[in-house]
């Protein structure tokens, strides 16, 4: 455990010499500074060895022995951590998995995007409303979502926040999923307030009662496994804030190995992977499972030098390719990079995000995804690993519990024009606890017939 870990000051902070993009410019570098001094003091937020269990359940995902479940908030915000919340997403995400395990028949890998997903990289530096200028909102882990000066000055202190904002949750997720509120026998619990509202709610029911069934069946038998009772729940998010995830970054003093303690799973984003850069070298130095999100020109020969970059000694669940293509290029765009990957001898995990490449802006200004978009770009990794005989290794989306308005389409079909009566999010649009229920169905449909 890294319980009494000490941050060697520079094996993990080779990426100081290099180009970091997406950073905040902090006017005030001295409180920065203070900042991450006391981040490094503060205990870790996960443990090694809880890393290196995730990195063995990666593992047989990168083998076609489980999917993964990633899933969570766009940009966590600072007034969410709440109880209800916090649940609301968990239970989303533990029906989902109940959906995938049992109609699937595939052990599933639990990630939240929570946690400490507190910040997002943007497109544009500033944002002008109305002849005004200011900084960009970076998410609450930076500067403030209000549109005026202060809000929006990169502020260190809320580094702290992040920390404790992440600390509080973790608290919560490990009381909820090892204190009862996970056991399988739950399982209709989970969906008291939506089933009869909701179409996909009532599909739901049907397939907890045959879990119901087939967990009396097995008592009836004479057992009773301790792993319906608790459900493995792991944290990650984007490693975008170098200055944070170097503070939270430990040596573990079983293996004297580097941990990012901030998360048991951390990626690089879209934006910041260029291989040169500080992203790639500060992920080349920590052992945690790590995931870079591949978007549509990602070329077959970045894939293979991050291989040679993050993973080279080929480890199984080290290294997992988060795909965000599009609907319109996945199935153009991913056969050669799992052909070459694959070809090169590298097992790693290949996941969808089928979120990042299908958004869209509606008349009425609101960021929004179609739903068919990211169902269909779903159904196209599907069927791209099909045609190559690999293993489609799991979904990443951005996802609520709760029962907002901001992605169209789905069962209980939202419409455009609907947007604006629960558009909650921070920053891009999420599946609501309806729209996420049906995408696991559909997910689940498709692994059986692979």
């Amino acid at each position: 455990m890294t319980v009494n870990a000490k941050t060697s000051a520079s094996a993990g902070n080779t990426w100081r010499e290099l180009p970091a993009a997406q950073q905040p410019e902090y006017p005030d570098t001295e409180a920065l500074r203070a900042v991450v001094a006391e981040l490094e003091s503060y205990p870790p937020l996960v443990f090694a060895g809880e890393c290196d269990q995730l990195r063995a359940r990666m593992a047989a995902v990168a083998k076609g022995e489980a999917f993964l479940l990633q899933g969570g908030d766009c940009a966590e915000a600072f007034d969410a951590v709440s109880a209800d919340h916090i649940r609301n997403k968990l239970k989303t995400l533990l029906q989902m998995g109940a959906v995938l395990t049992y109609a699937a028949s595939v052990p599933v890998v639990k990630v939240g995007r929570i946690a400490g997903q507190y910040s997002k990289p943007r497109s544009k530096g500033t944002e002008t409303r109305d002849g005004v200028t200011l900084p960009t909102y970076r998410g609450d882990s930076v500067n403030g979502f209000d549109f005026n000066e202060k809000a929006r000055v990169p502020d260190p202190e809320r580094l702290k926040r992040m920390y404790n904002a992440s600390a509080s949750t973790l608290n919560l997720v490990r009381a909820f999923t090892t204190g009862g509120y996970a056991d399988l026998r739950q399982v209709h619990a989970w969906n008291q307030d939506f089933v009869k509202s909701s179409p996909s709610g009532q599909r739901y029911e049907q397939l907890a009662r045959e879990i119901d069934n087939a967990l009396n069946f097995m008592r009836a038998c004479g057992t009773d496994p301790e792993e319906f009772k608790t459900v493995e729940f792991y944290s990650s998010h984007e490693a975008l804030l170098l200055d944070y995830e170097s503070a939270l970054t430990r040596v573990d003093s079983r293996t004297g190995s580097l941990y990012d303690v901030s998360a048991h799973m951390v990626w690089i984003g879209e934006r910041t992977r260029q291989l040169d850069h500080a992203h790639i070298e500060f992920a080349s130095k920590i052992r945690n499972p790590i995931g870079i999100k591949l978007g549509p020109t990602t070329t077959a020969e970045e894939a293979l030098q991050y291989i040679e970059r993050l993973d080279p000694d080929r480890e199984p669940g080290r290294l997992t390719f988060i795909v965000r293509m599009g609907a319109d290029k996945v199935r153009d765009k991913l056969p050669e990079l799992v052909e070459k990957v694959t070809a090169s001898g590298a097992t790693v995990a290949w996941v969808t995000d089928p979120m990042h490449g299908n958004t869209f802006e509606a008349a009425s200004g609101h960021k929004t995804r179609r739903f068919d978009d990211v169902l269909d770009e779903v159904k196209g990794f599907f069927e791209v690993h099909k045609a190559l005989g690999t293993h489609p290794g799991g979904i990443h989306v951005e996802l609520t519990g709760d029962d907002v308005t901001e992605c169209v389409g789905g069962g209980d079909e939202i419409f455009v024009d609907d947007l604006h009566q629960r558009y909650e999010t921070a920053c891009d649009p999420r599946l609501n606890r309806s729209q996420s229920l049906d995408l696991a169905f559909l997910v689940a449909e498709m692994y059986r017939d692979q």
